[in-house]
């Protein structure tokens, strides 16, 4: 078994197209079909069939994939690294993120990094919390915000970074708009605009509209914080943000008014793979990460 059948073999899965991948691979198309067929006879079953114009795995192509992918991803992971050992000033950091912070923390903190490691590159990617902790779990990247920290999980480990209260927003016409701070409860007839399913936002909203005595009524749902904001902005119902949601990026906004009672929050965590040794420039990372916090949280008590 050759590294090259395994890369051909990982490519036409995910194209599910001998030809499309040979042009992804730019090789000719005979030369990939040549490799599936030599690593098929080799393993001595059949990795895919044919449906209409498409490619399929087999049960045991799909388990052959998932592994290979895996080993693969590490095998890429590790010549990264050897080379980072060389030059850690010109690695790749992958940061996961959920969408609420995407607005003013994440470009915040790459920036101020970037200042002083200028040649690191990062790859970011945006996810529910369930996609962030699996990502980080299989390897998809280095490290991840998360909110709220998974205490307890196994496979990742981290830090709490800073804890932030939420806010309610409010149609910029609402009577309650001018005041300085209201009591969740004043809410309770108000429609709400929330996070989907999955987004942790939703969750904390739902436990802090309980413990006001109500179930909020919800007119729509969203994945995205601007989406959120708009509606809000536009007179379609209520929400409840995070701080760091709330910068202003557009004309249209939301007011905005604090929450006395109950006090409702959100922690902020770093998580990475508890079983895996982070790369020299995700080292360098993740201690500008937790210095940049202890900076932050002194400045804001």
């Amino acid at each position: 078994m050759e590294l090259r059948q395994l890369y051909y073999f990982v490519k036409v899965a995910k194209k599910e197209h001998v030809t499309q991948a040979a042009e992804e691979l730019h090789v000719a198309q005979s030369a990939v079909s040549r490799q599936i067929h030599q690593l098929e006879e080799e393993l001595g079953v059949k990795l895919f069939l044919q449906k209409g114009r498409n490619l399929q795995l087999t049960p045991v192509g799909q388990l052959l994939y998932k592994r290979v992918e895996a080993v693969l991803k590490d095998l890429e992971r590790t010549v990264q690294e050897i080379h980072e050992f060389h030059d850690p000033e010109c690695g790749e950091i992958r940061l996961g993120f959920p969408h609420s912070l995407g607005i003013h923390l994440m470009p915040e903190v790459v920036s101020g990094f970037r200042k002083k490691h200028p040649n690191v590159k990062f790859r970011l990617k945006q996810g529910n919390y369930a996609s962030i902790v699996k990502d980080v779990v299989s390897g998809e990247t280095d490290l991840a915000f998360i909110s709220p920290f998974p205490e307890g999980h196994e496979q990742v480990t981290g830090d709490i970074l800073l804890t932030e209260e939420l806010s309610a927003i409010l149609p910029p016409n609402h009577p309650l708009a001018g005041e300085e701070s209201i009591k969740l409860e004043q809410l309770k007839n108000e429609m709400f605009v929330l996070f989907s399913n999955g987004y942790s936002l939703r969750p904390i909203v739902l436990d802090a509209c309980e413990k006001a005595g109500f179930e909020p009524k919800i007119s729509f749902e969203s994945e995205e914080t601007d989406t959120i904001r708009g509606l809000v902005a536009a007179g379609m119902g209520v929400s409840l943000l995070p701080d760091m949601a709330l910068f202003q990026t557009k004309q249209l906004q939301p007011a905005r008014v604090r929450i006395r009672d109950p006090k409702v929050l959100r922690q902020i965590g770093l998580i990475r793979r508890a079983d895996h040794k982070l790369s020299p420039v995700a080292t360098v990372f993740y201690n500008f990460l937790i210095q940049y916090f202890d900076t932050y949280n002194h400045k804001q008590s």
